[in-house]
């Protein structure tokens, strides 16, 4: 248990000094890490855990960046909206909650499905949210949206890879415990005891 710490302790010290030792290019690909990191905690809980198969994880991710990426740039939002796009946290907020919800509907659908229709039914929501973007032109098309602000975090502006760096892995090691312990907590015992 001591070792555990320490190489815990030693890591944090590491990641604390990534983006004064490393070249932006090295702290932007361990961002990039970070965030599929995350994603990938998802897939280990669903896939690894409770044994279900989805290959559509991206789309949620791509239904978060995008709602979170509309709301922070639109101009014309309504009035009983306007209020979300006044915060980039609070369009993460939205963008999380639009999210789940969406998640929410076509799990309900798609997890009727058994066998291999399960894993088929998660690459066809996948692909169909992948060119619903695409074709989007308010959307940016397949170009994304520009004009994003960047987050501001006690007043520290986070545009950068090195700024922004510590946010990506402070999320990443707080998703990690977060999972460590609803594995070990009698609904985590539960989600395995669904694998069989």
């Amino acid at each position: 248990m001591r070792t555990d710490r320490l190489v815990l302790g030693a890591f944090l010290a590491l990641l604390l000094m990534v983006p004064a030792i490393l070249s932006p290019y090295y702290v932007t690909l361990l961002n990039y890490i970070g965030l599929y990191a995350m994603v990938a905690l998802g897939l280990v809980l669903l896939t690894g855990v409770g044994g279900l198969t989805s290959f559509g994880q991206a789309a949620f991710v791509g239904l978060g960046a995008y709602t979170t990426a509309a709301l922070t740039t639109a101009t014309d939002l309504p009035a009983w909206l306007a209020w979300v796009g006044a915060s980039p946290w609070l369009t993460l907020v939205a963008g999380l909650l639009i999210t789940a919800a969406v998640a929410v509907l076509l799990g309900s659908l798609t997890l009727k499905l058994s066998g291999h229709f399960l894993p088929l039914g998660t690459i066809a929501w996948g692909i169909s949210l992948y060119f619903l973007f695409g074709t989007m032109q308010s959307l940016g098309g397949h170009t994304g949206i520009t004009g994003i602000p960047p987050i501001e975090l006690f007043g520290w502006t986070l545009d950068g890879g090195g700024e922004i760096f510590y946010l990506i892995w402070a999320f990443l090691l707080l998703g990690m415990l977060t999972t460590h312990n609803l594995l070990d907590s009698r609904e985590g015992r539960a989600i395995r005891a669904l694998k069989g």
